[in-house]
């Protein structure tokens, strides 16, 4: 195989504590990159000073005012130009950290001429500073369910034979030809402004640009091997505001691009996801109703070996995270919980885009020294 350039684009605000195990992920990797651009956007810290310190090239952004996709668009025009259409660019965020094989994994893949961009399977980066129940803390509870969930979705792609249903911002390689196909689309076959790569309209601009590399004809797999850890939102509040981003970020995506072939198993997801709402509401109703008439008990026959099938998913289903994982998932109820919050979440994103309330991005700040 011919050797192609891979540059590594960081987009980074206000990152100077995560931004150095990002930058040591990439120069741990077994095929390592030619260059490493930090996009420092906006930054009120010394997340240019960190990057420079450790080999990285600073491209800050000028008036950027369109949040991640801007600062991406605007390191993109310049370095495109510099790049052959057989070069490959990985967007890595600046809080999430390569295995070591991502990359040569990821170029392997590409070889098929089908692939258009390979994302990273992610997990939440564990907490291993307060032991084996640590995680059962109530202010641990959030991270601890991301965790689950994310190494759930893992098992989800491997499933599906490592498509991916969305290319992770987290990490992602792409070629630079496919860049350039949907930077010319923009504005024709693909919403956006016509030259730019990233719509900057779209509030997930990851879940956009998976539609977008599938609307021009081209796969996007996530290969078992290639793994990214990831921060994991600390509280609720920052997990609502997030998990409202990612919900109508995709609602208003579907919407931009319509309903069609490549789209149609997203509208059935979401369909899917709605209904699902409805009969949990159906089963609390019952279960209300129940307990007022003082029939609720515990569950007998048939009802018995449902709820056994059903502890057993969810503790089988999140083995490969070992005790911490089944310790969180056995009880039962805590997850159901995590699950109904996740709810509340879509029937939120639902009603704010309804109304056209505007949307907000919220950016996790970073803990104290």
């Amino acid at each position: 195989m011919e050797h192609t350039r891979i540059v590594a684009l960081v987009p980074a605000h206000d990152e100077e504590r995560a931004l150095p195990a990002a930058l040591a992920s990439l120069r741990a990797q077994r095929v390592g990159p030619d260059r490493v651009v930090v996009v420092a956007d906006g930054c009120t810290d010394g997340t240019a000073a960190v990057a420079l310190a450790h080999g990285a090239e600073v491209l800050e952004t000028v008036d950027n005012t369109d949040r991640k996709a801007g600062a991406l668009n605007q390191a993109l025009r310049v370095l495109l130009p510099t790049l052959d259409d057989a070069d490959l660019l990985l967007v890595l965020d600046a809080d999430s950290a390569l295995s070591s094989d991502f990359l040569a994994l990821a170029r392997a893949h590409l070889d098929d001429p089908t692939v258009g961009a390979i994302g990273g399977i992610f997990h939440g980066r564990p907490d291993d500073a307060h032991g084996l129940l640590g995680e059962l803390r109530p202010r641990a509870l959030p991270g601890a369910l991301q965790r689950n969930e994310y190494t759930r979705y893992a098992r989800e792609i491997a499933r599906r034979g490592g498509r991916a249903r969305v290319l992770t911002g987290t990490a992602t390689l792409f070629r630079v030809r496919t860049l350039r196909r949907i930077a010319a689309e923009r504005g024709t076959a693909l919403p956006g402004r016509p030259g730019d790569v990233y719509d900057s309209r779209a509030l997930t601009e990851d879940n956009e640009i998976t539609l977008a590399v599938r609307t021009l004809g081209l796969r996007a797999v996530s290969p078992a091997g290639c793994t990214v850890e990831t921060e994991v939102m600390p509280t609720w509040r920052d997990l609502w505001h997030q998990r409202m981003r990612w919900q109508r970020g995709a609602l208003e995506n579907l919407r931009a691009y319509g309903f069609s072939r490549v789209t149609a198993p997203y509208w059935l997801q979401q369909v899917g996801m709605y209904l699902g709402i409805l009969a949990v509401v159906l089963f609390l109703l019952a279960t209300a109703l129940f307990a007022a008439l003082g029939e609720l008990g515990p569950p007998r026959g048939v009802w018995l070996l449902v709820t056994a099938v059903f502890v057993v998913e969810r503790i089988w289903t999140v083995r490969r995270r070992g005790w911490r994982g089944i310790l969180l998932a056995a009880p039962i109820v805590v997850e159901f919980g995590y699950d109904l919050f996740q709810q509340a979440v879509y029937l939120a994103a639902a009603t704010a885009l309804a109304q056209g309330r505007t949307a907000r991005w919220h950016h996790l700040s970073p803990a104290p020294i």
